[in-house]
């Protein structure tokens, strides 16, 4: 054996275990990183959810109750649908009353039809006449009464929110 080390050799770090130690440090070393970022991500999935948790959920709906229109602007005999709301304001012969627009068959949104005098769903073919009872079609219930009143300015209020057990007229 010879005493005298060639370049690589004298290069070469003295290594104790032998050839696998580089490798198994480089190993060492990949895991410790990836260890590291996975418990970076899962602290910052935390922090997330814990914002999340603490801050508002707060859903902003529109009023339930709608300033409908002065009683003027609905001429007598008339059925005045509005999409925005969907609502209908009637000013039948016994005064002041509104539906709901919304079919009970599937909740789609119906259309008032002057020509035919009916309130038709176009979805599937369901009609009620302008005092919301069902006169054909698969819907299973008349259209829903709502309260409707006259406010002090002198504007008529209807309140989406409650439906009415029968049939309630507003005289003006």
């Amino acid at each position: 054996m010879s005493a005298v080390k060639t370049e690589a050799e004298a290069s070469a770090p003295a290594l104790a275990g032998g050839k696998d130690e580089p490798k198994d440090a480089e190993r060492r070393e990949f895991f410790a990183k990836l260890g590291m970022g996975s418990l970076i991500v899962a602290a910052m999935g935390t922090g997330l959810f814990t914002y999340e948790y603490f801050s508002p959920n707060v859903l902003f709906e529109p009023s339930p109750i709608i300033k409908a229109g002065k009683p003027d602007q609905f001429p007598p005999g008339t059925v005045t649908f509005d999409p925005k709301t969907r609502i209908y304001v009637i000013n039948g012969p016994k005064g002041f009353y509104a539906l709901s627009a919304i079919c009970t068959h599937l909740g789609c949104l119906t259309a008032w039809k002057p020509e035919l005098n009916l309130i038709a769903c176009p979805c599937h073919g369901s009609r009620f006449n302008r005092d919301g009872v069902k006169v054909a079609g698969p819907a299973p219930n008349p259209l829903p009464w709502l309260k409707i009143w006259l406010s002090d300015e002198g504007y008529l209020m209807v309140d989406r929110s409650t439906q009415l057990k029968g049939e309630e007229f507003l005289r003006v």
